[in-house]
């Protein structure tokens, strides 16, 4: 009777440890697959795409991605794919300056808008020489925004007594635990305003519009692609195959563009991004301030 008990729990490890290494062995397979289809063997000029999906708050990969493009002579053009409701100033503008980057150094910029492009989705596209648009696209929402909670009367509810030692007044503006001063109003409403205005400038600068005319757009109000146009604040309208068409028409390219993509992660990326984002501290729980 043990030696059978002994043969059952054998074959039941065995089995599990096969399994195992199946799972292993098939996401290594896939990643092998996904990093094969991402590499182009093709020779002559591409079109590189940037992809820009969900709320901009960190630029270092889509930056690099840029600088690989800029530096490499076989793209000569690069089609900016946005998918993004807007997000942090400063990444949104390290993006924006870094396709600027790519422009001076001759490349061709075509900005395509998917489903949304609004603010901070937009103010990188303003870095394109061209933006497409689809009819449907929500774009726009020229804005800056500061939110913060006031949860003070919950605590005092519910017992909690916030303690602050801080080194200076202002150290706890957007505490959660307090209402906003009217002097830290003013100086919020100060960032916010000189944000704006560098917003605003951004799309002056870059678009065939006075400031008075984006000055009657910027109040956070959404477009349509179609409207967007009608206001100068798009070029054209089509799908992403047009602004890959138009990118190649636009740097001299004949023929079927050769396109290159981001890699794609593997499974193992994924969930070591997953991992880190749940074991991350926020450093900021409270403070909001995006372009939006």
């Amino acid at each position: 009777m043990a030696r059978k008990i002994d043969w059952i729990i054998g074959f039941a490890l065995a089995g599990g440890a096969l399994a195992v290494m199946g799972i292993i062995g098939l996401v290594v397979i896939a990643a092998l697959v996904g990093d094969e289809s991402d590499f182009s063997y093709a020779t002559g000029d591409r079109i590189g795409v940037v992809e820009i999906n969900g709320v901009i708050s960190d630029a270092d990969e889509v930056v690099a991605q840029i600088v690989g493009y800029r530096e490499d002579s076989s793209i000569p053009a690069i089609v900016l794919r946005i998918n993004s409701p807007g997000g942090v100033v400063a990444p949104t503008q390290e993006i924006y300056e870094a396709l600027n980057l790519a422009r001076q150094a001759g490349k061709t910029i075509i900005a395509s808008m998917g489903s949304v492009a609004a603010s901070g989705g937009y103010y990188v596209a303003c870095a394109a020489d061209t933006i497409m648009a689809n009819p449907g696209t929500l774009t726009g929402s020229i804005g800056v925004i500061f939110e913060v909670p006031n949860a003070s009367g919950l605590y005092d509810k519910i017992g909690i007594d916030w303690q602050v030692i801080k080194s200076g007044v202002h150290k706890d503006i957007g505490s959660s635990a307090r209402k906003m001063t009217t002097e830290e109003r003013g100086h919020m409403q100060a960032v916010v305003d000189d944000t704006f205005e560098q917003f605003v400038n951004v799309v002056v600068n870059s678009r065939p519009l006075t400031r008075s005319e984006v000055l009657e757009v910027a109040d956070g109000r959404v477009f349509t692609g179609n409207q967007a146009k009608g206001l100068g604040l798009v070029d054209r309208l089509g799908t992403y195959q047009d602004a890959l068409i138009l990118a190649a028409d636009m740097s001299g390219m004949t023929g079927t563009p050769n396109v290159v993509k981001p890699k794609k992660k593997s499974i193992f990326d994924l969930m070591v991004e997953n991992m880190e984002s749940v074991f991350q501290a926020p450093t900021s729980v409270f403070l909001e301030y995006r372009l939006r």
